[in-house]
């Protein structure tokens, strides 16, 4: 009796503090939806042809309903706006490099390879200070490009690959688990069998672009030199950071959201070239 008496005075208690209805029901209260970062004029928003350079525009639209303008110009890797293309399955990726036009357009040619559909990863480094700024953070959508879709199977683990004439080789067996900082050792040479010397590409040596299979989950690291300030990548509180002291080693920093197979696609700038090479990897 007492508990249904307690129930009862706290619900008298709710209606009365709800107010407003001369009839004595309670008014309820209309929740607004949260408001965030949304994209804005996305082309293009129509299949496309694969092999047709196409070109994808979009804005950023704030949560005041405004266009970012303003990007990080400080802080390389971290600055400007990433454009990071995926196929479904996840077998071909590119990164290009954008910029926003004054009034917050940001526009960006491309060349789809093969039929399927594409995730677009808009990886976004606004300029902001103060207590509630962010540092960065991603949009997604999906471009469709037409034509006969042959998925490929993700391959198992290699250790080593080579591309370009370039060999990648990865020391040891990696045991990654998630959301966790680990590290990948690779070593590196040119076709005629030397060390590597690496030179710096959007403000890495390397860009170490991880995504799960199926889900298609991100993540992006980099590995520096000795006196780069802004290297690191953050997952929660957790944090990694890549670097390179040497010609032909690279310590690529890894932390990933989830356990399951992944895919890191590791971009490097060799001879004034763009070099991509793919690995498999499992994590725990």
């Amino acid at each position: 009796m007492t508990k249904r008496l307690l129930i009862l005075a706290l619900l008298a208690a709710v209606m009365a503090g709800c107010g407003g209805a001369s009839s004595g029901s309670p008014v309820i209260p209309t929740i607004l939806p949260a408001k965030s970062y949304g994209l804005a004029e996305f082309q293009p928003s129509k299949p496309v042809k694969a092999g047709v350079p196409v070109t994808i525009s979009f804005k950023i639209e704030q949560p005041n309903g405004q266009a970012l303008t303003a990007l990080k110009t400080c802080c390389e890797p971290h600055e400007g706006v990433d454009l990071i293309i995926v196929r479904g399955d996840d077998s071909h990726v590119q990164y290009d490099d954008s910029d926003a036009d004054p009034d917050g357009t940001i526009s960006q040619p491309v060349v789809f390879p093969a039929p399927g559909r594409y995730r677009i990863v808009i990886d976004v480094y606004p300029k902001q200070s103060g207590q509630n700024s962010v540092f960065n953070f991603q949009l997604f959508t999906w471009v469709t490009v037409s034509g006969s879709y042959h998925p490929q199977p993700v391959p198992a683990y290699a250790a080593a690959t080579t591309v370009d004439g370039y060999r990648f080789q990865i020391q040891g067996h990696p045991h990654l688990k998630a959301i966790e900082a680990n590290f990948l050792t690779i070593h590196v040479s040119d076709p005629d069998g030397s060390k590597t010397v690496f030179t710096t590409w959007r403000g890495a040596y390397a860009h170490a672009i991880f995504f799960r299979a199926r889900s298609l989950d991100y993540f992006h690291s980099h590995v520096c030199g000795p006196h780069s300030a802004y290297c690191f990548s953050v997952l929660g509180s957790a944090r990694v950071t890549g670097h390179s002291y040497a010609p032909g080693v690279l310590k690529v920093g890894v932390l990933l959201p989830a356990p399951g197979r992944w895919r890191m696609f590791l971009i490097t700038y060799l001879n004034g070239h763009i070099v991509t090479v793919p690995f498999t990897l499992e994590v725990r």
